[in-house]
C-alpha cells in the first residue's frame, strides 16, 4: 500500500496537475458552462476555475435533468433537485454560489402531497381519490350523466370564484353510476384550491363506531375532524345499519354543528324520501318517524339535489 507521503507526492506532481488542467479546460468548453458564462458575463475565467467542484456538479446535474429518467430514478445527489449557480458578492469578491433548486417534477409532487394532506378518507377505496381526473373523460364516459356532471362542475367553479357556501350536494342514483368518483373529483379539485375535506364510506364507518365506544378519545377526534373540515362527504348513506346512538348522537351531532356553517355532501342510492324512510328505522328501536324527520331537517335545507342517471360502470368493466 502506498504511504500518505507517496499519495501526496502524486497529487502534487506534474502529471496530476497537468491532468487537472486538462479536465478544467474541457469543463470550461462545455456548452452548459458556456451558457452559464453567457448568462453571467461578470464571472471571469479565474473565478470559474476557482469554482470547479461546484461547476462540475452543475454540469452533471444539468445533463441528468436533460435525460430525466423520472423522479423516482433521479440520479442527482439530492433527488428531485438540481444545482443552480448564481453570482454573489462575498467578502468584497464576486463568487459563484450554489443552491439546490427543485425540478418541475419535484414541485408537482410537493403540490400533490399538499393536496393529499388536505383530504382524509374513512374506509373509501383510495383509488377513487388517487386516479388521474380528466374532465373530458368524466363528461363523455356516459352521456346520461351529463346533467349531473355539469352541476358538479358548476359547484366547483362557483366555490373557486365566490368561496365556500353553506349548501352542499345530495347526489343520488342507481348502483355503479359514478357517484363516489364524482364526489372524489369535487374533493380533489377543491383541495387544489386550498380547502380541506373528508369522505366517509357510511356502511363501514357505522360498523367501526362500535369499536370506538371503547376508545373515547378516538371517537371524539374522529367526530371533531368531520365537524370542522371544509367539505364533508357521506358516501353511500342509506346503506348502513343504523343504531339510535349513531343516528341521534353521532350523525345528529355532526350535522347539527355543520348546518349554516359548512357544506355537507351525500351520495346515495335513495332519493330524499327514501333516505328519510331509512333514517326512521334503527336496529334497536324500529320505526321512529320523529327522529328520522329531525335528522332530515339537518340535511334537506342544506343540499341541492342532483339525480345522477347513467349505466352501471362496474358491470361494463367486468
Amino acid at each position: 500500500m502506498e504511504s500518505l507521503g507517496q499519495v501526496l507526492k502524486q497529487v502534487n506532481g506534474p502529471s496530476f496537475l497537468q491532468k487537472s488542467r486538462a479536465i478544467a479546460d474541457e469543463l470550461l468548453q462545455d456548452p452548459i458552462v458556456k451558457g452559464l458564462r453567457a448568462e453571467h458575463p461578470e464571472i471571469d475565467e479565474n473565478r470559474l476555475r476557482a469554482s470547479l467542484p461546484r461547476l462540475y456538479q452543475y454540469v452533471n446535474d444539468q445533463r441528468n435533468c436533460a435525460n430525466c429518467p423520472g423522479l423516482e430514478k433521479c440520479p442527482n445527489d439530492f433527488q428531485g433537485h438540481y444545482s443552480k449557480l448564481e453570482p454573489a458578492e462575498l467578502n468584497g469578491m464576486l463568487e459563484l454560489v450554489e443552491r439546490k433548486a427543485p425540478c418541475p417534477l419535484q414541485i408537482a409532487k410537493q403540490r400533490e402531497d399538499q393536496i393529499k394532506k388536505r383530504i382524509r378518507s374513512f374506509y373509501v377505496d383510495e383509488r377513487a381519490l388517487q386516479e388521474g381526473y380528466n374532465e373530458v373523460e368524466i363528461m363523455g364516459k356516459d352521456r346520461l350523466r351529463a346533467p349531473a356532471v355539469t352541476r358538479v362542475f358548476r359547484y366547483i367553479s362557483e366555490v373557486k370564484k365566490q368561496g365556500l357556501p353553506t349548501k352542499g350536494l345530495y347526489l343520488f342514483g342507481s348502483f355503479g353510476t359514478g357517484k363516489t368518483f364524482l364526489m372524489s373529483y369535487l374533493l380533489h379539485e377543491l383541495a387544489i384550491a386550498g380547502y380541506t375535506g373528508v369522505i366517509v364510506y357510511m356502511p363501514e364507518f357505522v360498523e367501526d363506531l362500535k369499536s370506538m365506544l371503547q376508545d373515547n378519545q378516538k371517537l371524539k377526534d374522529t367526530i371533531e375532524v368531520m365537524k370542522n373540515c371544509d367539505l364533508l362527504i357521506f358516501d353511500d348513506i342509506g346503506a348502513e345499519n343504523l343504531s339510535p346512538w349513531v343516528r341521534d348522537h353521532v350523525l345528529g351531532a355532526i350535522l347539527n354543528f355543520r348546518m349554516n356553517r359548512k357544506p355537507t355532501f351525500y351520495t346515495s342510492n335513495y332519493d330524499l324520501e327514501g333516505l328519510e324512510k331509512h333514517l326512521r328505522f334503527t336496529s334497536k328501536d324500529g320505526e321512529e318517524i320523529y327522529k328520522g324527520q329531525r335528522l332530515m331537517d339537518r340535511i334537506l335545507p342544506f343540499v341541492d339535489v342532483v339525480h345522477l342517471h347513467g349505466e352501471n360502470q362496474r358491470r361494463k368493466q367486468s
